[in-house]
């Protein structure tokens, strides 16, 4: 019987303290961010109006409604801004007691994926998606957050050691090495990678093992590079058809090529939105990966430049906000967080110029997925209450410092001044 309480209480005693703390307690509750609210819905703005504009003929094709993928996408990105908002008004540190539940879940979910048959791992011959519900989607986005808050959970917790290379390094590695396996299972590498760069930004930002990091990424980069190119299947061929600063576009693979072909024909200014020529059936993937060359075909090197600024100003903004953090914890979070957008909008406009090689990595918030646009917003209301917290510390600081100053200007009018008194002469 003793036994047995201790085992609930184990299990049920981190979702007891989550929903104890869960609420923002009224001296956390600071303004939002409303500089990064805004830039985010504006990129969002700007990727539902692009992937309306990319989608509409492979929609019609494969459903016969043009509008079936914006209309889906609209949807989860109402939900998930209401979503956003709602996880804004919540204290992002009561997040660290799920970390073990939520790690829990997706390993279940990555090992699920390897048995589901369903239409779209069939239709792709890999097993990358499983169906919750009647909704279908990749439980490797899922892993992403899972590593973020499960490395800034350890780091938080063992501050005082993260310069060894045991707390600094290993033993934070080891939870992230089953997630890495199943997802190879899978197989989906540039997950892998991905998840790989946001965890090594999490340790270097936290100064985690610094001594060994160099060695350690080395080896991690040597052991990746050795993997991916032994590998028999399309990994390989996406590696054959890249050439870095190669103009030759019948060297590249028909993909790479026809992205060259549509960011060519936008010149400066596009030929204007809605009327791009190779997202009919000629670039594959225009409303995912290949997103980007139609807003280069469409809107030009104008166009682009206006979804790169955006971007960099809505990642400037929030390692600002990590940086105002209250707790190691939620800068680690913050710069996780705004690490996997950093690193998905690099790799994905990498990918589409020929900079690296075809790696299948989205453009967040433009690139269609409904799933995965709602785990993203849900990361920016996780950024929103950061920046509340962050903020409410940042206003009582400054109203102590005039509360301070009031009072020491209050002193100085009350204090007498005695002035020498001067002799009278006398004749």
């Amino acid at each position: 019987m003793h036994t047995t309480t201790e085992l609930l209480q184990f299990l049920f005693a981190p979702m007891i303290s989550l929903a104890r703390e869960l609420p923002l307690r009224k001296k956390d509750r600071g303004p939002i961010s409303w500089y990064f609210a805004v830039t985010l819905l504006v990129i969002l703005a700007y990727g539902l109006v692009m992937l309306f504009s990319a989608s509409y003929s492979v929609s019609y094709q494969e459903t016969g409604d043009s509008l079936s993928q914006i209309r889906q996408q609209l949807i989860f990105a109402i939900v998930g801004v209401a979503a956003m908002f709602f996880l804004s008004a919540l204290d992002y540190r009561a997040l660290r007691h799920l970390n073990w539940y939520l790690y829990v879940v997706t390993l279940v979910l990555l090992a699920a994926a390897l048995f589901s048959n369903n239409s779209t791992n069939q239709e792709a011959g890999v097993h990358r998606w499983v169906e919750v519900f009647g909704v279908t989607f990749q439980p490797s986005e899922l892993a992403k957050f899972s590593v973020i808050l499960g490395t800034a959970a350890f780091v938080e917790g063992h501050r005082e050691k993260k310069k060894t290379f045991l707390y600094g390094i290993l033993l934070p590695t080891l939870p992230l090495l089953p997630i890495l396996l199943l997802i190879r299972l899978q197989p989906h590498w540039s997950a892998i990678i991905l998840i790989l760069m946001i965890y090594f930004t999490m340790l270097i930002c936290g100064g985690c093992g610094l001594k060994f990091m160099l060695p350690t990424i080395a080896a991690g980069a040597a052991g990746m590079i050795y993997l991916l190119s032994s590998q028999e299947n399309y990994v390989q061929t996406r590696l054959d058809g890249w050439q870095l600063f190669s103009y030759d576009v019948s060297t590249m693979t028909d993909q790479t090529a026809q992205s060259i072909y549509s960011i060519a024909s936008g010149g400066l200014f596009g030929r204007g939105i809605g009327d791009s020529v190779q997202k009919h059936q000629w670039l594959p993937e225009v409303t995912n990966d290949f997103i980007f060359p139609i807003i280069c075909e469409e809107l030009g090197f104008i166009g682009a430049l206006v979804c790169i600024l955006l971007f960099a100003a809505l990642i400037v903004q929030g390692i600002l906000i990590a940086m105002r953090a209250p707790d190691l914890f939620g800068s680690l979070m913050g710069v996780g967080i705004m690490g996997q957008i950093a690193w998905q909008v690099f790799c994905n406009i990498g990918v589409v110029t020929n900079t690296i090689p075809n790696t299948g990595i989205s453009l967040p918030f433009f690139s269609s997925g409904g799933t995965s646009l709602l785990m993203l917003l849900g990361e920016m209301g996780i950024m929103l209450s950061i920046s509340r917290v962050g903020n409410a510390r940042i206003e009582e600081q400054r109203r102590r410092s005039r509360e301070e100053f009031a009072h020491k200007l209050e002193r100085a009018t009350r204090r007498t001044t005695y002035r020498r008194r001067e002799p009278t002469s006398t004749i």
